[in-house]
């Protein structure tokens, strides 16, 4: 069982989590977004995690293979999960496929790139080059249709003057400024280059103020939200010895505040795994306990292929115990 709601308890009704029952009775009444009549807002919150998003990429793989998700009505996401929920609400959902082939991921991370004067994770060359217009293996991103979509799209980021989660969908108006929002989402100090700017604000990583993006939704006022989590529940989170460093370098010239808010990561992630395992309108959902664990950084070919997999069967499997 990879669902984590709300603890078993006398207070807990039978029957399946507020969230399933909601998608599933609008999946089959045909609801459709912009034109619901059950007075819910249900949104879908995806995690980052760089190479380990492929997970919450084959659960979100797994939702358009069920036909759930016309009935959500709004995706956020945080870094690499703000490119699964692009790809979600693309034409061409399918191609949450690409996460797995071991070329997509090296044509981001290669460790030669900072003797290019390139950061390890190549931003650019991944959203404004194989995004933009593909190759013999990749089929580009329909950007097009995700800005028509009835689905909001809600990619998060880090304001770097304050260090706040920001959602970028505001600052959205093309595909020009899509794809800035994707790399503005990514964007990490030693791995992933300098922040990006978007309407005179610059921005970093959404995983230094938010990386389970499920505050920012049920703030802009969800009443039920499916959260899909690209880290394992065995995976507690850890103080990182590396994080001291950053602040103390690279971001040193930085504002106080988003030094600080790029320190309590690890408190953040711990406050939300309590808060996820307890709010009556929010299912979790997390790959099983027995999935290998995936680097940042992973390029391996059985194991991106063995964890998307992972992510697929870890919905499929939440699914079937509704019925």
């Amino acid at each position: 069982m990879t669902m984590n709601a709300t603890p078993a308890a006398a207070t807990e009704p039978e029957g399946p989590h507020p969230v399933w029952r909601v998608l599933t009775e609008r999946a089959q009444s045909d609801s459709r977004p912009g034109a619901r009549a059950d007075g819910h807002r249900v949104a879908l919150a995806i995690e980052g995690g760089g190479m380990r998003g492929i997970i919450a990429g084959g659960m979100a793989l797994a939702l358009h293979e069920l036909g759930l998700t016309n009935g959500f009505d709004a995706v956020y996401g945080a870094s690499a999960g703000a490119a699964s929920g692009a790809w979600l609400l693309s034409s061409s959902p399918q191609s949450l496929r690409f996460w797995a082939r071991p070329r997509y991921a090296r044509t981001a991370i290669r460790p030669s790139n900072p003797l290019r004067g390139r950061p390890l994770v190549d931003l650019y060359a991944f959203y404004e080059v194989l995004y933009r217009y593909g190759d013999q293996d990749f089929a580009p991103m329909d950007f097009a249709s995700i800005l028509d979509s009835d689905i909001e799209y809600h990619p998060l980021a880090t304001d770097a003057a304050t260090g706040e989660s920001t959602d970028l969908g505001p600052f959205i108006g093309d595909a020009a400024e899509l794809r800035l929002a994707l790399r503005a989402s990514a964007a990490l100090p030693l791995l992933a280059g300098d922040p990006v700017t978007m309407r005179g604000r610059r921005f970093y990583d959404a995983g230094v103020s938010e990386s389970v993006p499920y505050r920012t939704a049920l703030a802009q006022g969800a009443t039920h939200v499916m959260v899909l989590r690209s880290r394992r529940a065995i995976d507690a989170a850890r103080p990182s010895r590396s994080a001291p460093v950053i602040a103390r370098t690279l971001l040193r010239r930085e504002p106080a505040a988003l030094r600080r808010v790029f320190l309590d990561r690890e408190a953040r992630l711990a406050e939300d795994d309590t808060a996820l395992a307890h709010h009556p309108a929010i299912v979790s959902i997390r790959p099983a306990p027995g999935t290998p664990p995936v680097g940042r950084l992973a390029r391996q070919g059985d194991l991106l292929e063995t964890a998307l997999e992972a992510g697929r069967a870890a919905v499929h499997e939440a699914h079937s115990h509704l019925y």
